[in-house]
């Protein structure tokens, strides 16, 4: 392939060309340009880019603060998540970095620390979501299958765009007690949607024979696939299991430190009205968004 000649290559030789004239006019306005003329980056856009690069194949905590992967690779096996996405805006992202740093300022200890899902170790925004689904393993052969019928189940819901308030602050843990999250509890938004997407998703999963989200496992069977396609209301209330993942910890924080937080104030919090118009599915790398 050859090389590009560009024109500051040719003063190197000594031969200068005439002056170059320059339209000041057309040179002002392109100056005076403002950065906001340039268009929205589409909401497909962040799927593309929803994984961090691989730095290693095996599990190794001190890549990730810590942290121990939840699910080993394996080959065949492909990490499967049901979520709600949520790009908070920038007086968003100022009212829970707020929270964040107070909440962090009243832990104590050598290892207590609270690291912040808002941004990036390269400080890019991250979104933030609300679960659906247990991380939990399809095979090669089940992720195509699993779209169907979960999109399937999805559209014949007839479920709508939707909002949700949040209700308080609190600490979970995951499913094996290794990290602790500072969280965002979910108020329940209006036709009680929450609970309607959580028993469609925990429905199709169980017919791959993936354990339910806020049920007891041994509940899996009475979840087989028979039922996939009923469009029964009468599930069982989690809207006090909903929430938001804000930060997390290695260390669980103790009672006085809980009691400590209760005096953060989430009055701007509560006032939020978070929108959500799609639901995502994660399988491997791969982002699938199913428009409500």
């Amino acid at each position: 392939m050859a090389l590009v000649q560009y024109s500051d290559s040719e003063s190197d030789s000594g031969q200068e060309g005439p002056p170059r004239k320059i339209n000041k006019q057309s040179e002002d306005a392109s100056t005076r340009q403002p950065a906001s003329s340039l268009p929205p980056l589409p909401a497909s856009f962040h799927d593309l880019y929803a994984s961090s690069t691989r730095v290693s194949v095996r599990d190794d905590p001190s890549l990730h603060g810590g942290r121990k992967r939840a699910i080993p690779h394996v080959e065949g096996n492909w990490p499967t998540h049901v979520y709600l996405e949520w790009y908070p805006s920038k007086e968003e992202l100022r009212i829970l970095s707020n929270i964040i740093t107070q909440a962090g300022s009243m832990l104590q200890g050598e290892r207590a620390s609270l690291h912040s899902f808002l941004h990036s170790d390269l400080g890019a925004q991250l979104p933030l979501h609300i679960s659906l689904s247990r991380p939990v393993v399809l095979r090669t052969e089940q992720r195509r299958p699993f779209m169907e019928a979960f999109e399937s189940t999805l559209e014949k819901s007839v479920l709508s765009p939707f909002n949700v308030q949040v209700d308080s602050l609190d600490w979970v843990s995951n499913f094996e007690k290794t990290r602790w999250f500072y969280v965002l509890r979910a108020k329940r938004p209006d036709k009680d949607y929450l609970n309607n997407l959580l028993q469609i998703s925990n429905r199709t999963l169980a017919s791959f024979g993936q354990p339910p989200l806020y049920k007891p496992v041994s509940d899996l069977s009475k979840s087989s696939g028979a039922q996939q396609g009923s469009k029964s209301t009468s599930a069982a209330d989690y809207t006090g299991c909903f929430h938001i993942s804000i930060a997390w910890s290695l260390t669980e924080p103790s009672t006085d430190e809980r009691e400590c937080m209760k005096s953060i104030d989430i009055q701007e919090l509560t006032a939020l009205m978070i929108n959500f118009d799609c639901v995502k599915a994660k399988i491997g790398n791969n982002v699938s968004s199913i428009p409500l």
